[in-house]
């Protein structure tokens, strides 16, 4: 009896390293922009003239993830900072209410894209990537701090 589960512990352990390895191999295979094709299939996506319709209705958090000079450099007025590094460390800290209604920009998308699908991932149910980001809002004039 001994020895059959220890086979069986020895055979569940080869099937464990077995799969975390070939999880592994798979997602080296990965580019950004396959990370960022497969977060867009998980997340809402607004275009910036929905983002300032959002914003001009008011209630909503705009949430900036791009680096701490990009921010500083301007942003949406009353907007949140939190660094795209740092997004999962800090968003509940700054935005606790799950169900809020989230406007996520970076510059352009990409990085706004991922943090979006990381805000999903942790249960914000209302989080939104602003496609075109900052350089989209700025070019059509919209409010900047």
């Amino acid at each position: 009896m001994k020895r059959r589960n220890l086979f069986f512990v020895i055979a569940l352990i080869i099937g464990v390293a077995f799969s975390l390895n070939a999880s592994l191999v798979m997602a080296k295979d990965m580019t950004a922009d396959d990370l960022k094709q497969e977060a867009y299939k998980n997340i809402e996506t607004i275009t910036v003239s929905d983002g300032k319709a959002i914003f001009d209705k008011g209630g909503a958090i705009f949430l900036d993830i791009r680096t701490d000079k990009e921010y500083k450099a301007g942003h949406i007025p009353g907007s949140i900072h939190i660094s795209r590094g740092l997004l999962e460390w800090f968003i509940s800290k700054e935005i606790s209410d799950k169900n809020a209604t989230i406007v996520v920009y970076c510059k352009t998308g990409g990085r706004s894209c991922l943090g979006t699908n990381t805000l999903v991932k942790m249960g914000y149910k209302n989080a939104k990537n602003m496609d075109g980001g900052w350089k989209a809002w700025e070019k059509a004039g919209y409010p900047v701090e």
